[in-house]
């Protein structure tokens, strides 16, 4: 176990290299995937290095065979919770050292107390999915084996030794979000866990179907907004399994495909955040919706005047507003 360095977070940036054939799909500025395979991401969002701010520090670590996590402890803290999270980028883009992840995590993890493990999972189209879900429960076994585990030769094990092992979260926004939801579902189709999670944070959760819902059809989108429509549907074709459908359980987690049966696996109370100009407010909704009635515990906060991904974005005051809003709900969700 070693630290690693920024420079690892950045195997997804190159150079645009015109010797790979034609361009067969492309989100315009975020990502443009070649004939040959060949993908380039554009440099969009600047990466921060690890800091020693007030409050809290911040490390990277290898937890496994070419995954790691930013971990966030703050100072003077006993018996922490946990906080395993999962960033946003429509399970293409993004890093867990992104400067706006940076600083939205360091800010929840001063304001909750809770130490933050940001998982860099790996991303679509080179590792479609299920990979992202994949590197996110081999991440959550990963911290579950250390928390409450004695106090181990290196920072990550002392770290979540502290940990309160009665308290261990799930969170993500977005994309993130998804697979915070789909390990929590794994997690709790398994029997025989060391132990159970205390609740899932869903920000914005990137879900999605074939009919579409009216927020879909209606929320008309600024030009830079951070999702629309069609940039959902690009996500989704890259990410999921050839020929498949946005029924796919993946996508759609009510979906009656879906081979996993939600009212049959125990989940922990679930806490979803919704942006009210948000395309995603109706699937999100009819998600919360659809586990109340299989008898789920599950709280809802909107977010109003505000879309997607605005509490890393602060594109504007009333984001600024918003998220110190969302930090607060989220930390008294786990502070509980």
């Amino acid at each position: 176990m070693g630290l690693i360095s920024l420079g690892d977070s950045k195997h997804q940036i190159g150079s645009i290299d015109r010797g790979h054939g034609s361009v067969i799909d492309e989100i315009p500025g975020l990502i443009r995937v070649y004939k040959d395979g060949h993908v380039y991401r554009y440099p969009v969002v600047q990466e921060s290095p690890c800091t020693i701010e007030t409050g809290v520090s911040s490390r990277d670590f290898s937890i496994d065979c070419g995954l790691w996590a930013r971990f966030y402890v703050p100072n003077r803290v006993d018996k922490p919770a946990l906080l395993i999270y999962f960033h946003g980028g429509g399970f293409c883009v993004g890093s867990a050292a992104w400067k706006c992840y940076h600083e939205f995590l360091s800010k929840l993890a001063v304001k909750s107390g809770c130490v933050i493990m940001s998982v860099n999972y790996r991303l679509a189209p080179e590792h479609p999915l299920p990979a992202a879900y994949d590197d996110g429960f081999v991440a959550l076994t990963w911290a579950i084996r250390r928390v409450g585990a004695g106090s181990g030769a290196d920072d990550p094990s002392r770290w979540l030794a502290r940990c309160d092992s009665s308290r261990v979260f799930l969170a993500g926004d977005s994309a993130g979000a998804n697979i915070a939801h789909h390990v929590m579902a794994r997690h709790g189709s398994e029997p025989g866990s060391r132990l159970s999670l205390r609740g899932t944070i869903l920000i914005q959760p990137f879900f999605g179907g074939e009919p579409r819902t009216d927020s879909e059809k209606h929320l008309v989108q600024p030009p830079d907004s951070a999702l629309t429509l069609a940039t959902s549907d690009t996500y989704w074709r890259l990410a999921l399994p050839p020929d498949s459908s946005r029924d796919h359980f993946w996508c759609n987690p009510l979906s009656s495909k879906s081979p996993l049966k939600l009212e049959e696996v125990k989940l922990p109370a679930i806490l979803v955040c919704v942006s009210e100009n948000d395309i995603l407010k109706d699937r999100d909704l009819g998600y919360c919706e659809g586990l109340r009635k299989m008898g789920k515990k599950v709280q809802v906060m909107v977010y109003g005047g505000v879309g997607h991904a605005f509490q890393v974005l602060h594109n504007s005051p009333m984001a600024g507003i918003r998220t110190l809003e969302l930090i607060s709900h989220v930390a008294n969700f786990i502070n509980s």
